[in-house]
């Protein structure tokens, strides 16, 4: 009589006719091969053990797994699929809990092998890590950070599985606005700053801008770079104004250039992922433009009242405050950037440029990659790499004091690859 293999009584099958072998002592290279019917006790006290299911199998092979030693939670044991699935997925599966036991029966080529008996066990799926190329690579205990300083392509050879890591983490920072010229130039907006939570690889410190934002799932393919380039200072008098930072891209993450400095000709500041700061009495621009959610920026200062003696002009924008506006003796501070350690390091980025003074007076301080305003004098370009938005130039237009250009963007990718 034939027993025809159904739901109700496979776990049945499974606990009929397990001849147990003697003890397998794990010796770190060689694998085990099952054989159906057969129970296996495996010590992996001193090292790892891999055991494979058989290659050819029919409904009902039945095989069974004891932790003998009670150590698979400390040297694991994989067990290899040998070509058919487990549970209906193509993945090894993986036991990592001490004095696990499982039995395996198998059903069909769709769902192959499947879990009957299971005891002490946590998660039979076996890790897989995502395995990536491009940038500058560098590592933090299980995690690999991928750093680009300019344009170029992450190449994902493989994507992982949950158990292990199939997404990543980010941040994304635009190049900053560069800044107004004598007499009085408005400091240029930060690049827009975006960041996800450090969920996905490790839980490091992130800034209040990536507190909730998911991780970004990657597929195998290449994800083209942008890393925006620092908008270029003022000149002249009037002659040409200041200009917008450039984006920075990595897959669907977009963040805006920072905003120019006003200055004459211009008068506002620009909008962007920072806005600029203001030209004496005219209006800092807007920051998070185009909006996304958090916020990947702030408005720059302004509008300064433009009085005497010194004529201070705003600050632009940074990633977590606004610009403050200038006043009668001192060019306004930039905007703070904000702080992550996404690169194993806290690093501040996208703070605004200061604000300028004419007479004398007292530059804009800035922060977090931001230039400080000059005070009748040229004002500091943004730092390269950070977003930092330029500080603005102030003084006599016979001066000749140029607006600064501000600092390129930045873009860092980060992972786990190993446990």
């Amino acid at each position: 009589m034939t027993t025809k293999l159904t739901d109700k009584n496979i776990s049945n099958v499974a606990n009929l006719g397990i001849q147990w072998q003697t003890v397998i002592t794990a010796d770190g290279s060689t694998a085990t091969t099952a054989v159906a019917g057969r129970g296996y006790l495996i010590d992996t006290t001193s090292n790892a053990h891999t055991i494979n299911l058989p290659a050819s199998a029919i409904a009902g092979d039945t095989i069974a797994i004891k932790d003998y030693a009670g150590t698979f939670g400390t040297n694991n044991l994989t067990i290899s699929r040998n070509g058919n699935n487990i549970q209906g997925v193509a993945n090894d599966s993986q036991i990592s809990t001490n004095r696990a036991s499982v039995e395996l029966v198998y059903v069909n080529s769709t769902r192959g092998w499947v879990y009957t008996n299971e005891s002490n066990v946590a998660d039979l799926q076996n890790k897989e890590y995502l395995a990536a190329t491009g940038g500058t690579v560098t590592t933090s205990g299980d995690y690999k950070i991928h750093t680009f300083t300019g344009d170029g392509c992450f190449v994902v050879s493989a994507v992982g599985n949950p158990a292990g890591s199939d997404s990543v983490d980010y941040l994304v920072v635009a190049g900053g606005g560069g800044s107004g010229q004598s007499d009085h130039g408005g400091g240029g907006g930060a690049g827009g700053y975006r960041e996800s939570s450090g969920a996905a690889s490790g839980c490091y410190t992130v800034s209040p801008l990536g507190a909730c934002v998911s991780a970004l799932p990657v597929s195998a393919t290449t994800y083209p770079i942008t890393v925006g380039a620092g908008g270029g200072g003022a000149s002249g008098y009037p002659g040409t104004a200041a200009t917008s930072g450039s984006n920075s891209v990595f897959s669907t993450i977009t963040s805006t250039g920072g905003g120019a400095g006003g200055s004459i000709p211009d008068g506002n500041g620009q909008s962007g992922g920072s806005g600029g700061g203001g030209y004496l009495g005219s209006a800092g621009s807007a920051g998070n433009t185009p909006p996304v959610s958090p916020p990947q920026g702030n408005p720059g200062g302004g509008p300064s009242p433009g009085a005497s003696p010194n004529y201070g002009a705003s600050g632009g924008g940074g990633a977590t405050t606004a610009g403050s506006p200038g006043t009668p003796t001192a060019g306004g501070a930039g905007g703070a950037g904000a702080t992550s350690s996404i690169n194993g390091t806290p690093t501040g980025r996208a703070g605004g440029g200061g604000g300028s003074s004419y007479g004398g007076g007292t530059g804009g301080s800035a922060s977090d990659g931001g230039g400080a305003g000059g005070a009748s004098g040229d004002g500091t370009p943004g730092t390269a790499n950070t977003g930092g938005g330029a500080g603005g130039s102030g003084g006599p237009p016979t001066g000749g004091y140029a607006g600064r250009s501000g600092g390129k963007g930045i873009v860092i990718i980060r992972y786990k690859y190993q446990n």
